[in-house]
């Protein structure tokens, strides 16, 4: 990745099961108010929680991580990427860095992630932000079901090919242009040989069946949640948060971002703050 693009610390790397998994650390000058945790969906990385992570770093002991397979972690091909093993490995660093409930903010995939170590590894969390939550079915676009029936031809792509389609696809998640800069420190992870493979074997590792579990779930989440979708989410109609927070007990709030797509941490990151904080600030007391 361009590191001059970065806004993330160094990162320190945690060996699970043999991958080596890049994790993020921000801690504040004083005594933190909580610890907050951030997953990262596909294609994604941890950069797209940098500057809300930096903010809130600000009050709060902050930890992100980049799963196997995504933005600095092992991109081995011999390391799974499927959705169990990104859930077993977020348990594991939750108890590795030592955090009892933490507050749990997860987007796209990262969500089923998320309540994945909630609902199937027992994990407690104080809160749970969801935005633009993969969880229920139907999921996985047209381009995800073609590349998992041509994963090998699609790693085999000249390189502007590939650079291409990555950066087009990553775009197209915004509703808002996005910047040069910010379409390259998305688009980074993916390019480069093993890079290249990666991208396309991630996206044929994910499948919906492993979502299920956790979709059928839902109803015990033990946590206050709120649900948050970019009004012009391009990916997943924002109608969709309704059926997720239908699912969920206690009536689940909504928040939706006017004039925002799929990446609303990146396209409105002083809405998402401003949004982030209070909700650390209402669960926090209410958990006191």
């Amino acid at each position: 990745m361009s590191e001059h693009l970065s806004s993330l610390p160094s990162p320190v790397y945690v060996s699970i099961d043999g991958a080596d998994i890049a994790t993020y650390t921000i801690e504040p000058r004083t005594t933190p108010v909580a610890d907050v945790v951030f997953c990262h969906g596909t294609p994604w990385s941890a950069e797209v929680w940098a500057t809300a992570a930096r903010h809130l770093g600000m009050s709060h002991r902050v930890f992100l991580w980049d799963m196997p397979g995504y933005g600095r972690s092992t991109k081995n091909e011999s390391v799974p990427v499927d959705l169990l093993a990104q859930i077993a490995r977020c348990t594991r660093l939750i108890e590795h860095w030592g955090l009892q409930r933490p507050h749990v903010i997860a987007h796209d995939i990262g969500a089923a992630v998320a309540l994945g170590s909630h609902l199937l590894d027992n994990d407690e969390y104080t809160s749970l932000y969801l935005w633009d939550p993969v969880i229920v079915e139907p999921w996985g676009s047209p381009f995800f079901q073609l590349v998992a029936c041509h994963t090998e031809v699609f790693a085999k792509l000249p390189t502007p090919l590939h650079t291409a389609l990555v950066e087009t696809y990553i775009a197209g998640a915004a509703h808002n242009r996005l910047t040069g800069a910010q379409v390259e420190i998305l688009s980074a992870p993916w390019i480069g040989d093993e890079e290249q493979s990666a991208f396309y074997r991630q996206i044929a590792s994910l499948h919906p069946e492993h979502t299920r579990p956790i979709e059928e779930r839902l109803g015990t989440v033990r946590c206050r949640v709120r649900i948050g979708w970019g009004e012009e989410d391009p990916w997943i109609p924002a109608s969709r948060a309704t059926v997720v927070q239908d699912l969920l007990p206690g009536h689940a709030e909504i928040v939706t971002v006017a004039g925002v797509g799929h990446l609303a941490p990146i396209e409105a990151p002083g809405v998402v703050h401003r949004e982030l904080e209070e909700w650390l600030v209402e669960t926090s007391e209410a958990d006191a």
